[in-house]
């Protein structure tokens, strides 16, 4: 047999060497901490900015808050300002599940509330203001104290303590309530169901008599009616929605003798981060019986920016 044909030795390749592994940067200590051995961000919290305009006034509302703490606080500054730049009412909170301080600069004023779970179904609340106010809250009510002028001695200077206070209770398949403010004794009666509301309210001691009607006959379509037995004053208003983001709106209140009709876009009664672009808005056109002329155009704008 001939000679074997010898194996080709194994090929050899001529390559640079790799480049020694970049070092990672060192991490910010504004974005970044390390807890027990562990990356954890520490971005800014997010702020949300909200204004609102009323044509009514006209003024303008603006709110800045941002939450911290993994959400278990909030820090909110408003205030507000007319068309000439005007800024008034400036108000500082520090809101928590449990607690929230409210200061109001003009007034120098600071309103504190707090409220403790004492079981499942049982909330205690109160509510304490420096000038001074306080409030006891529990599920069926609240009873406040308050120091106010004495308007009847009229003594510059002297002040009577006062007791404000609701109580509410089922009663007769609806809920039952009193009102004690001052001097004024209110009883109200609410009966509602799916598709009708009955409210029967007396005032003591003035003996005056009212009682409002609703009426749902559709999800989109709801009728509202007052009465008042002392003055005979009553007023109506029509509701019709179209979707969850419009709402249209006609009444008339024989009191002030005026016929309005109004158009919202956005939840009227919700909050302004589930409407459409988180912007709500309002038209109301207000037409007096004894001048039409007189008529009026009103609209507010309410918008909110996460930064």
């Amino acid at each position: 047999m001939g000679d074997e044909i010898p194996s080709c030795p194994s090929p050899i390749y001529l390559l640079p060497p790799a480049p020694p592994p970049t070092p990672s940067p060192p991490p910010d200590p504004l974005e970044s901490t390390t807890r027990n051995g562990r990356f954890t961000p520490n971005r800014r919290p997010p702020l949300r900015f909200t204004t609102e305009f009323d044509s009514e006034g006209p003024l303008f509302l603006h709110k800045v808050s941002c939450k911290f703490f993994d959400s278990l606080a909030k820090l909110k500054f408003s205030f507000q300002n007319n068309t000439k730049g005007e800024i008034f009412c400036p108000q500082l909170g520090f809101i928590t599940k449990n607690l929230s301080v409210l200061y109001d600069f003009e007034s120098r004023n600071a309103l504190l509330r707090g409220s403790l779970d004492l079981g499942q179904n049982l909330q205690l609340r109160t509510t304490y203001d420096v000038q001074p106010r306080a409030a006891l809250q529990f599920p069926y009510g609240e009873i406040a104290l308050e120091q106010r002028e004495n308007v009847e001695e009229k003594i510059e200077g002297k002040k009577v303590l006062s007791v404000d206070g609701i109580l509410k209770s089922p009663m007769l398949n609806g809920i039952g309530t009193v009102v004690y403010n001052g001097n004024d004794l209110t009883l109200r009666y609410i009966y509602k169901d799916t598709k009708l509301s009955f409210i029967p309210c007396i005032n003591l001691p003035s003996n005056k008599v009212s009682f409002a009607f609703k009426r749902r006959f559709s999800p989109s379509d709801k009728f509202s009616y007052w009465y008042h037995f002392d003055s005979s004053a009553w007023s109506a208003v029509y509701k019709h929605t179209i979707g969850k983001d419009l709402k249209i709106k006609a009444g008339y209140d024989s009191d002030v003798r005026l016929g309005w009709a109004s158009l919202w876009v956005g939840p009227e009664d919700g909050k302004t981060k589930d409407a459409p672009r988180k912007l709500k808005a309002q038209m109301m056109l207000q037409v007096p019986q004894d001048g039409i002329k007189s008529s009026a155009l009103m609209f507010r704008v309410k918008k909110r920016w996460d930064l």
